[in-house]
């Protein structure tokens, strides 16, 4: 199955955060899923790193880098065609970041790995 985690998914995940859904963690770590981490994740935690709103033990770069390799997560990264949606979307979530990555779920047909309910107003599919 090809997933996309949304960004605390992520941070989560590489933090061993209890808040973590079981279901979300199997998904993640079963070898036969594709994971996806979209560069609007990965900018988003660049700018919240940035103005002190979030810290890792390592430097962002260095981390999702480690991450990406040891998990064999995949960036996805951010194409016309996600942008054309997110000008369309209804605005029931005004979260920049959280809206490309509706966009990029639509447009790619991808299952979303999010603990936000508020997606769930998409036509996207939400697994927590």
């Amino acid at each position: 199955m090809l997933l996309l985690m949304d960004t605390h998914t992520f941070i989560w995940y590489v933090t061993d955060n209890v808040r973590l859904s079981n279901q979300v963690l199997e998904l993640i770590n079963d070898d036969d899923n594709k994971v996806f981490l979209s560069i609007a994740s990965i900018w988003e935690m660049g700018i919240k790193q940035g103005i002190g709103k979030l810290t890792f033990n390592l430097p962002l770069e260095m981390l999702i880098t480690q991450q990406i390799s040891v998990n064999d997560f995949s960036v996805l990264d951010i194409k016309i065609s996600h942008v054309s949606t997110v000008s369309q979307l209804p605005l029931y979530h005004r979260d920049p970041f959280d809206r490309m990555l509706i966009a990029q779920a639509i447009v790619e047909n991808l299952p979303i790995l999010s603990a936000d309910t508020i997606f769930d107003a998409y036509l996207i599919k939400r697994l927590w």
